[in-house]
């Protein structure tokens, strides 16, 4: 494997509106390529924007939703992929010939659809049917994943991908902000956005906080270093529907030390080269050689039923 240079982007996005949405895809991409990237990570639902969905009816989101590959929006990805010469990962929803809705993430190149992925664990509408299978691909030479926002939070989803050979994982989301049963969390008052120039010091102050990065820092670090891989985190920044975001989309090594991440309050990117040196170095990739699966393959594997709470959601 060759070193690989990968960007991870931030903005924010209309609600609905693709084609808005795109030309800010298209604009970052360009600049990505023009600083050497080789491939270009934007966060989940960013071609369609996200939790808007909650409110539409199944026929509206049916009507937003599109096939993958065949569908205009996956399409227009593949031209800008073309244009700037660099691979562009990006989401949205997903609707097949039955009808059945996903919240689907793409990864293409100029020359087309390179690797598609489900969510696993989609809960913004009930109408979107889940996943049920991971998605491990080759791209430049490496192995990598797709797990999207949720999928991220239960390990043995991460450890899976791992297992099945992805040193790099990209895990797009639209999270943070939003209010649980864990101490600090909760929203972060819009009002705080719109005065951003005149008072960063406040908005930057709850975006690094227990409500925002804070929390991110608790696991996501573990989630590459535990499994030696390249963790490729992109997300979403400002207004998200009602909601607000805060960004930090960032590039994680194998030993779970931030190597590049997006810090401008509004859209942006940064670049990090993932080598395969590190891989090979990762303390993750040794305790995986040293694994006894005899010992616990019974007890993860049991029958179980599974209850996925979303605690901004099932308050309501």
């Amino acid at each position: 494997m060759q070193p690989l240079k990968i960007a991870t982007a931030q903005f924010e996005h209309r609600n609905g509106d693709k084609e808005y949405n795109l030309s800010v895809i298209d604009k970052i991409a360009a600049r990505a390529a023009a600083v050497g990237a080789q491939v270009v990570c934007f966060h989940e639902c960013s071609v369609t924007g996200y939790a808007f969905a909650r409110h539409l009816t199944k026929e509206a989101l049916l009507a937003i939703a599109e096939p993958i590959p065949g569908g205009i929006s996956v399409q227009q990805l593949i031209a800008i992929a073309k244009a700037h010469n660099i691979v562009v990962l990006a989401g949205l929803f997903e609707r097949d010939d039955a009808g059945k809705i996903y919240k689907g993430y793409v990864c293409v190149s100029g020359d087309g659809l390179v690797a598609k992925y489900r969510k696993l664990h989609p809960f913004i509408h009930p109408a979107i049917t889940p996943g049920d299978a991971y998605c491990v691909f080759n791209l430049l030479g490496w192995k990598c994943g797709m797990l999207i926002c949720y999928d991220n939070n239960i390990i043995e989803n991460v450890r899976a991908t791992s297992l099945l050979g992805a040193d790099i994982i990209f895990m797009p989301h639209v999270t943070m902000c939003t209010p649980s049963a864990r101490p600090g969390a909760g929203f972060v008052d819009p009002k705080l956005w719109a005065n951003r120039e005149a008072d960063p010091t406040s908005l930057r102050y709850e975006f690094d906080g227990p409500k925002g990065r804070q929390w991110l820092m608790k696991w996501l670090p573990s989630r590459a270093a535990d499994n030696g891989i390249y963790a490729v985190f992109s997300n979403a920044i400002g207004m998200d529907d009602d909601q607000l975001k805060n960004g930090c989309s960032m590039i994680l090594d194998p030993f779970g030390d931030v190597l590049a991440e997006c810090r401008n309050l509004g859209d942006d990117l940064v670049v990090a080269t993932c080598t395969p040196e590190k891989i090979a170095q990762a303390g993750g990739t040794r305790y995986k050689k040293a694994r006894r699966p005899e010992l616990y393959c019974d007890i993860i594997g049991a029958a179980h039923t599974p209850e996925q709470k979303v605690a901004w959601l099932d308050s309501k």
